[in-house]
């Protein structure tokens, strides 16, 4: 039973990244249909965002009442409804209605798979999982690109990924038996290897309290305030890399658009890569290890593009940076019962998530106005800024919660 539930979630990790790349890859179909203009991917990107961020902050309330099963099964089946919206959809406000619930069915699912991930299971699996959201993130817009090559339009893509999220509902519906009676796990995946930071989870899940934690609680616990940060300050500038990446080899170093967006690409590749790396990594090494050894290879990378040599150090610059920020965001996750005790990490998951969104939301677009009233060179140097308040703010919250481990 114990290796059945953990290869059902990694399916449903796979199927939280199908939905994620699939606006980027049809939106060049989408916007002409709609004759719109094509910034407006934008505002349906956003309205995700605000779903997601709203779904995360309520995520400790929905778990403890539904329990991380019915959440998990609830969200996908509502992210696969708003793919079938979207695939019957004609007009952009009928666009923007169906991404309501696409956003809200992300968030909740995203937090309390990582808490239930977190709790039970050790800390390579957690990178694992994340890389398995990478192939769903990369599996997306590939079956859209086969989709329109075919000669299809991309509502067939969005229905066909639509149909797999439904597949994936199915199966969690028929595995809550499992979620209910998963109370402990075996001491070789307690985390009482040296990777693991958590205690066993049999000793902090009956210390559950029964009433969620409101956000004034949540921000009153220490370190809290700097793991909303450093979640902020992660994900704020992995968009950035992978939004920019190619603007700024094309604009800056005059390298050809076709093979500056493979270079950009390389860098999503090295985070799934690195992830799978990762998850051995982590049979030696502590989430406190593993997340500074990737802020370090962040920082390498940065400093590769920095160099004055031209457009030759950008590419490997932009594949270490991917690899650095690999082992970040899992274990930053699998670290939180560490740090602020089970009975506390889902309601802290959830508002990193939330703050993770509103990073994604806020940092990659305004150095987009960076880049248009001053210059695009500025983009390793904008890295250089957000990785520099993540370490800090990580090594804060280490020093907050030393007491507490």
């Amino acid at each position: 039973m114990f290796h059945l539930l953990l290869a059902i979630i990694y399916l449903a990790f796979i199927s939280l990244g199908l939905p994620d790349g699939l606006l980027g890859s049809a939106w060049p179909s989408m916007y002409q249909e709609f004759q719109v203009p094509v910034s407006y991917a934008g505002i349906i990107s956003m309205i995700i965002a605000a779903g997601t961020i709203v779904s995360s902050l309520q995520s400790d309330r929905l778990t403890l009442r539904l329990g991380p099963g019915r959440v998990t099964a609830i969200s996908v089946a509502m992210t696969a409804a708003a793919l079938f919206g979207f695939s019957f959809s004609h007009s952009f406000i009928l666009l923007c209605l169906w991404a309501i619930p696409y956003g809200l069915g992300a968030g909740s699912v995203d937090a309390a798979l990582n808490n239930y991930v977190a709790l039970h299971y050790t800390s390579w699996h957690m990178s694992w999982l994340h890389c398995m959201w990478g192939v769903g993130a990369s599996a997306g817009p590939y079956i859209m690109g086969l989709v329109l090559s075919g000669g299809a339009s991309w509502n067939t893509g969005y229905r066909y990924v639509g149909i797999l999220q439904v597949a994936l509902t199915a199966i969690l519906l028929i595995s809550l038996p499992l979620w209910k009676d998963r109370r402990s796990i075996s001491g070789a995946e307690a985390g009482k290897s040296p990777a693991a930071d958590t205690p066993a989870p049999e000793k902090e899940t009956a210390r559950q309290p029964k009433k969620p934690l409101s956000l004034k609680q949540i921000l009153s616990i220490p370190g809290a305030r700097e793991v909303m940060v450093t979640f902020f300050c992660y994900c704020a500038l992995e968009q950035t890399a992978g939004l920019w990446a190619s603007s700024y080899l094309t604009l800056h170093e005059g390298i050809p658009s076709e093979t500056a967006a493979f270079c950009a690409s390389l860098f999503f590749i090295g985070i799934t890569i690195g992830r799978g790396v990762s998850g051995f990594l982590t049979m030696r090494f502590n989430d406190t290890q593993m997340i500074r050894l990737g802020l370090v290879l962040i920082l390498a990378g940065v400093l590769i593009i920095l160099l004055p040599l031209g457009g030759g150090t950008s590419l490997p610059g932009l594949i270490i940076i991917g690899l650095g920020c690999a082992p970040v965001y899992p274990c930053v996750i699998h670290s939180t019962p560490a740090h602020f005790g089970a009975d506390r990490s889902q309601a802290v998951i959830g508002v990193q998530m939330a703050s993770a969104y509103v990073g994604t939301c806020l940092i990659p677009p305004l150095f987009g106005l960076i880049a248009n009233h001053i210059s695009i060179s500025l983009f390793p140097f904008y890295l250089l800024v957000i990785l520099v308040l993540m370490f800090v703010m990580h090594e804060r919250l280490l020093k907050k919660t030393a007491n507490t481990r």
